[in-house]
This record gives structure tokens, sequence and C-alpha cells, in this order.
């Protein structure tokens, strides 16, 4: 460039340089004092020695712009110009740009700065202002080169620099925040025309990134990141402007096109297709000055047709929506942690979407006489075209809710306490809260489950328990997923008996389906009950210290709700269907079965600790003969205690606790006699046994005496119990207690005797009890 000057003989007087290094600077200098050495020789030369009219060159000005002197000039607002008019030849080019320059012209651009001393950030702010003027136009402008741009002035104006040598006039700053307010203005409207700037989700991106500068564009400074809930506060006030703008467009088509079908149906449908539009458009638009014409020409049929077109519009939009926009924060490889919450506000879109439409469809049914459902309607075109419409939607929600619940009863499952359910509810009222005066409206009660519970706290306005959990607690002890799968369960399908599904064979599909999944969660919830219940009970202490815990309590309760439920959840008149209910029944039984097994074994392996401790005293052994020993010379000096009553206190104490806690937390009458039948009858075979195999030694007196205390109170504790007489006088039973009255009869005739215990019921005992 600089040859191309000295050859037409023009000296620069002033040279501007700009480098990010300084070591650039000293090259480049080095080169101009050259060139300037030599340009003192050259003439300038003629323009006819150039090939270059001089009459032509002379009366469009050219002599005056090859001598004018460069600095004389306004290079910022020049660079300005050929900015503009550079990016207008770009847009009108025959390829999409989106506002980028292609290579050649960023190179001029950058040279044009160069040379002449363009601050950066002014050219940033004059392509952003010429950017956004393109952008009102209706030209698509890539939302990611307005955030490079914007960020690069930003970071002059708040001073954030990398390098730290960024720089900003009053001027540039002062046309910053009027950009600013321009690019707000201008992305709020392409998010709420979303559906018009970026159709089909195309470009791919832009959406994502046009979500992505409004919050770089709300931020107050370039550190400080705005708050997410204001940022989604400004996108939902978008996207609920979007809502009524998507709808009134739709309607304004279906209104098109029925008119179009009215026409098409016209005798006349011989005229042109032109004419046709512009009479329909002359008609819309003589509608739109005269609503009541509107209202008095729409018939109830012609309404119920206009609402059937709107139905199909509105299905096809929200089928868009959700294909090409619903998951445009979600980037390549499935990352959704910078916008997580726009799935939910385009949730809130579709709902307000489709409440615009329920308001015409009511207006559209309101119209309609009382006789015209029984003779039109019922089984009729809107009628089928209702049930076409909305059945897929209804298996699809069926089919989200059967893997939304087996999600739940996995996660659940995972985390559950297995406490009970009254017991978290009554804990709840204990927790301590700040003493703040918060003034919290009225929560009516809600027929879904909500977050809150009916707590009493200080200086905080009550409100009512939601119903489906007062009737958990009134009810029974069951587990927190136990309880939420039954209600789940319960709620669909009273929702789904509500919808009154008018074609037979397609509501008794959805029944028979939701007997058949509630019998495979239950099915699931039953065998992870059993599960847990083996496990939690293999962990547990084999000594008499062992008390059973509540969560074992609430294992049993889930049996029994699950049993109930099941009648009401999976009962079916069907053979095949009342054949799989009838397995889910007794796969039922079948755990309690076995967890009842679990649970007297777990007795019966206390019992046999105890009974190890005392075999240490059998008969011919060397610790019997010297305690034996022990005993009788202690006697002499002191009074000893009584040997051996503290371990079989210990297991009286331990049957007792136990037998008064599955009393008071199991609910199910029938499995507590079941458990304390077998638990009894397991106990006496295996005193039965260890007796047997010590038929022929003679009883230590310290075994004598254990065996017949925790026998007797075992026979009385479980007498009281209910268990009956049949049961209690089994033969097991008989032949412990006749194996201990005898050995009582040979060992109170030994020195010492009995010391008052004996096989005999006495008052004494009574009143020890």
């Amino acid at each position: 460039m600089m040859s191309r000057i000295a050859s037409y003989g023009f000296r620069p007087c002033i040279v501007l340089l700009a480098s990010h290094i300084n070591q650039s600077h000293q090259p480049r200098s080095r080169n101009l004092i050259q060139r300037e050495r030599l340009l003192h020789r050259w003439m300038l030369p003629s323009l006819s020695s150039l090939g270059i009219d001089a009459d032509r060159a002379q009366k469009h000005g050219m002599d005056e712009f090859i001598s004018a002197n460069p600095c004389s000039f306004d290079h910022a607002s020049l660079f300005e110009m050929m900015q503009r008019l550079t990016l207008d030849h770009r847009i009108n080019d025959n390829f999409a740009c989106l506002g980028w320059f292609s290579p050649g012209q960023v190179f001029v651009l950058d040279e044009y700065c160069a040379r002449n001393g363009v601050r950066g950030c002014h050219r940033h702010l004059c392509y952003l202002g010429d950017l956004l003027e393109r952008g009102d136009a209706g030209h698509m402008i890539d939302p990611t080169l307005l955030h490079y741009s914007f960020a690069f002035c930003a970071s002059h104006v708040h001073g954030n620099r990398p390098d730290g040598l960024g720089t900003v006039t009053v001027e540039e700053k002062e046309r910053f925040e009027e950009i600013k307010e321009q690019l707000r203005v201008l992305l709020e409207n392409q998010i709420t025309n979303f559906r018009y700037c970026f159709p089909f989700g195309r470009p791919e991106g832009a959406l994502k990134a046009t979500l992505s500068l409004l919050e770089r564009v709300l931020m107050k400074d370039i550190v400080t990141p705005v708050p997410q809930e204001e940022v989604k506060a400004v996108i939902r006030k978008c996207l609920e402007q979007a809502a009524q703008i998507n709808y009134q467009r739709i309607t304004d088509y279906a209104r098109v096109e029925g008119k179009k079908r009215e026409m098409y149906d016209h005798p006349v449908y011989s005229l042109a297709t032109q004419v046709m539009d512009l009479t329909i458009l002359e008609k819309t638009l003589k509608d739109q000055k005269d609503p009541e014409n509107v209202a008095n020409l729409a018939t109830p049929a012609k309404k119920l047709e206009h609402v059937i077109r709107l139905a199909e519009l509105v299905i096809e939009v929200l089928h868009q929506n959700q294909d090409h926009h619903a998951e445009a924060a979600v980037t390549s490889t499935g990352d959704q942690s910078a916008f997580a919450w726009w799935s939910d506000l385009m949730t809130e879109h579709a709902e307000n979407f489709l409440s615009l439409y329920g308001v015409d469809m009511d207006a559209a049914l309101e119209i309609q006489s009382p006789e015209s459902w029984d003779n039109h309607l019922c089984n009729g075109k809107f009628h089928k075209h209702l049930q076409d419409l909305y059945a897929p939607l209804v298996v699809r929600y069926v089919d989200l809710m059967e893997s939304s619940i087996l999600q739940s009863i996995q996660r659940g499952f995972e985390r559950e306490s297995w406490e009970p359910v009254k017991s978290l509810t009554s804990n709840l009222p204990n927790v301590n809260l700040p003493n703040v005066n918060l003034q919290i409206p009225k929560v009516p009660n809600l027929p879904v489950p909500v977050a809150g519970l009916s707590v009493n706290l200080p200086q905080m306005p009550s409100f009512s328990t939601p119903s489906w959990m007062a009737a958990i607690y009134d009810s029974d002890n069951g587990s927190g997923t136990s309880e939420d799968l039954f209600w789940k369960l319960d709620a669909l399908q009273t929702f789904i008996r509500d919808l009154h599904w008018p074609e037979e064979e397609f509501a008794k599909h959805l029944d028979n389906r939701m007997k058949l999944m509630s019998s495979d969660m239950i099915e699931t919830s039953v065998k992870r009950t059993r599960g847990a219940f083996e496990s939690k009970l293999a962990k547990s202490s084999r000594s008499t210290d062992f008390r059973v815990p509540l969560s074992l309590c609430t294992m049993f309760n889930v049996m029994v709700d699950a049993k109930d439920q099941s009648a009401k959840l999976c009962a079916m008149e069907m053979g095949q269907e009342k054949q799989y209910h009838s397995q889910i029944d007794d796969l039922i039984e079948e755990s309690v079965k076995d967890m009842i097994s679990l649970l007297v074994a777990k007795f019966v392996a206390i019992l046999e600790s105890v009974l190890a401790k005392i075999s240490r005293y059998d008969e011919g052994t060397l610790f019997s003969s010297f305690l034996s020993f022990t005993v009788k010379a202690a006697s002499k000096y002191v009074d000893v205690p009584k040997p051996g009553m503290d371990v079989a206190d210990g297991y009286v104490t331990f049957v007792r606790h136990s037998q008064d806690i599955l009393r008071d937390k199991v609910n199910e009458e029938v499995y507590i006699e079941r458990l304390f039948e077998q638990w009894y009858t397991a106990t006496m075979n295996l005193l039965a046994t260890w007796l047997t195999e010590r038929m022929d030694q003679q009883l230590h007196v310290y075994q004598l005496k254990i065996l017949i205390r925790i026998v007797k109170k075992k026979y009385r504790d479980f007498r009281l119990q209910g268990v009956l007489d049949s049961t209690l006088n089994s033969k097991g039973y008989d032949t412990v207690r006749n194996r201990l009255t005898l050995e009582e009869a040979t060992a109170s005739v030994r020195e010492g005797g009995m010391q008052g215990i004996s096989m005999k019921d006495s008052d004494e005992e009574d009143e020890d009890d």
C-alpha cells in the first residue's frame, strides 16, 4: 500500500501505528523511514502517463483526492460509512451471511483501522448499530456475532480487558448504553417471536445463543452474573406474549382457511384463485372492523368447525415447539446445565397456549343447543375428532406416569428410612424455626400432593393438611415410598375413570392397563420390601439386647397395605387378569410368610445363644465343677446371689418388649397371631431338643433355675398375647415341662435346694411379674 502511495508521489505527513505488541513497532517504523528517504527522488506522475483521461479525472475531482492530506479527514466517520456500505453489499449477496463479513472484506477493514488509527471500540459499536438496524428490518443476524462485538465493547466500557490496555471515550460509553438497550429490545422481540425468528430451530444453535446473549446483556457489568430468577422472569414474560401472538396467528390462519373451504364449496368456484383470495382478504378486513357482524353470522355449526380446525393447528404448533424449540438449550453433548429452566418455561408457554384455545372451545360449546349433544355431538364428527385427538395424548400420559412411578419406586426404596408416615408427620411440629413474622397467604386444600404439611408454627397462618396425607395419617403406619406409590396409582386410576371415555373398547383397554400396571408396581414394591426386611434383620444383634426395630414393623404394614390396595387397584373380572391378580395375592402371602419365618429364626437364634451360655454348666465339664466348688466355699462366709438369673431375666425382658412392639406397631392381627404361634412353637421345640440331647445327664441346678424361669414366663406371656391353648400345650411343651418337673424333684433333695424356684404356679411369682 505504501509503495502504491509513493508511486503517485504522495508524501504523508503523519503516520499513526496500531499494534498489540510493542516489539512490532520497530521494524515497521524502520521500513517507513527508509521509504521516506527515497520519496524526494520521485516526481508526481502526470495523469496522462497513468493512462487516465485528464478531463474526466478533473471533472470527478480525482486530482483533489490524490493530492489531499489524509490527516485532514475524519477517518472514524469515513470508516463507519465504509463499514455500513460493505455490510449492505454483503447482506444483499446471494449467500446467507447472517451479518458476517467475507475474509477479504475483513482484511480491508482491518487494514483501514490499522493505517488510519480507527479505535476498535468505535469500530464494533458502529458494527453493532448497523447489525441491530438490519435486524429490526427483518434480516437474520447471527447472535454469536452480536455476542462477540458486544463482549468486546463491554470489556472496554467496564475496563475488564484481558491485557489491561482498553480505553473508551465518553461518546463511546454513551453510545454503548444506547446500543445495549436496543440489543435487549431486539433479543426480547426475537424470543417472543421465536417460531418466526428461528423457524424449525434454524439456524442451529441460534436460539441458545440468543438466550446466552440476553443473559449477558442483562448483567450490570461484565463480572457480576445476573440472578437466574431475573433472567427467567424476563424470558417468562416474553413467552407469555409469544403464546398470545402464536395463537392469534393460527386463529387468523384457521379463519382464512375456513373461508377458503366455503369458497371451494360455492358453485362459482370457477373464478380465478387471485380473485378469491382478494375476496377473502376484503371480507376478513370487514369482519375485523365489525366484530358484531362475525358474531351474528357465526352459527353454532360453523363455530364448531372452526374449533376443530383450530385444534388441529394447536396440536401441530405444540409438536413443532416440542421438536424444534423445547430442547434448544441443550448442547450437542446433552448438557443442559446452562439453561436447565428453559424446558420448564416452555411447558408454561404450552399451558398458556392451550388455555387460550380452551377459552374459544368453551365459547363454541356454550352456544350449542341442549339437544345438539344427543342429536349431533355424541359419537358424532366432533366427538370422534376429540377422541382421535386426545387418545394418543392419554396413552402418552399413561406411559409417562408409568415410567415416573417406576423411577420413584426405585429412588424411594434406595433412600427409604422405613420410618412410619405417622411418626414422620407427628415429628414435624418439633422443628425449630426462627421467630420471624412471615406473611404467608393461606394455602387451600389441593387434590394433589403438595410440599407443605399441616404444622402449627408461631406467628405463621396455619393451613390444612392435604386430604391424601390426612388419610395416611389416620389409617396406618406404612412407609413414605409405599404410601406415595398407592396414592399415585389411585389418583391415576381415578383420572382415567373420570374421563368416561365414550368408546367402549378403548375404555376397557385403559382400565385393564391401569389394573395390570398397578399389579406390576405393587409386585415390585413387595419384592423390594421383602429384600429390605431380610437385609435389615441380618445386620441386627443375636443377643438378648435385640429389640424389634420400628422399621421391621413398618415393612409388615407395607405388606398389609399392599394386600388391601391390591384388592382395590387390581381387581378385574376377566379370566386372565383375575388369575394375574390372584398371583399378586399369592406373592404377598408368600412374602409375609417368609418375613415371619425370618423373624422367628432370629428369635430362635437368640434363644440358642442363651442355651449356649448355660451349656457350660453341663454335667462333667470342668467349668461346672469349678463353679460348684466356688459357690459352696463362698456361701459359708457371705450371701451368694442367685447366679444365672440375669440371663433368664434378660431373655424374659427381650420377649416381652418384642411382643409389645409387634402388638402395638403392626396393624394386621392375623399376622401377629401367626407370628406368635410360630415363635412359641419354634422355641419350645428348641428347648425340647436341647433337653433331649441331655437325657442321660442331670441338669445343673443353675441350668434348671434358668430354664424353669424362661419356660414359665414364656408360657404365661404368650397366653396373655392370645395364643390358643392347643398351641401352648403342645407336645414340645409337655416334654419340656415333664423333664423340668423331674429335675426339680431331684434337685430339691440336694443341699441348698431350688431356693423357691419351681415349675408350680404361685401368687408370689404373679406379684413379681
